[in-house]
């Protein structure tokens, strides 16, 4: 079964409201990722984080190695199309993180491809400092 390395950096992460789509992922340790996470707050039952290329800031996350299977299911979760479109909400990419262990390591990741329009910076990095804990 071939594996493959992502970044998770909001509600995926453990401790996030959809951690329970990791099931079967192998944890690898914590990381941090160039660019800047937002909040995207569509209404008061729908808020999300979006990671962006941004220059001196850094985004907090955790590295999984996770079979083919859960990558596809991941990326239709994050409404990524089998084939790139433009128009998809999110982008996944390939992006180099630092391990908190040491070291750096290429991972998926995926990066928002909308406008941020009035999106918040959560200025840490760190989906949860923000998110409330599910349990």
């Amino acid at each position: 079964m071939n594996k493959q390395s992502v970044f998770v950096y909001g509600t995926l992460r453990r401790g996030g409201s959809n951690h329970h789509r990791m099931a079967g992922a192998e944890w690898m340790g914590k990381g941090t990722l160039a660019g800047a996470l937002y909040l995207i707050d569509l209404n008061p039952e729908l808020s999300f984080p979006a990671l962006v290329e941004e220059e001196g800031r850094s985004v907090v996350g955790e590295l999984y190695l996770v079979p083919d299977e859960t990558l596809m299911d991941l990326d239709r979760y994050e409404g990524v199309s089998e084939t790139p479109d433009p128009r998809d909400e999110y982008l996944r990419v390939l992006r180099l993180v630092k391990m908190e262990q040491g070291g750096e390591s290429l991972a998926w990741v995926w990066l928002w491809n909308r406008e941020l329009g009035n999106a918040r910076l959560i200025d840490s990095g760190d989906w949860l400092d923000i998110e409330p804990d599910p349990s």
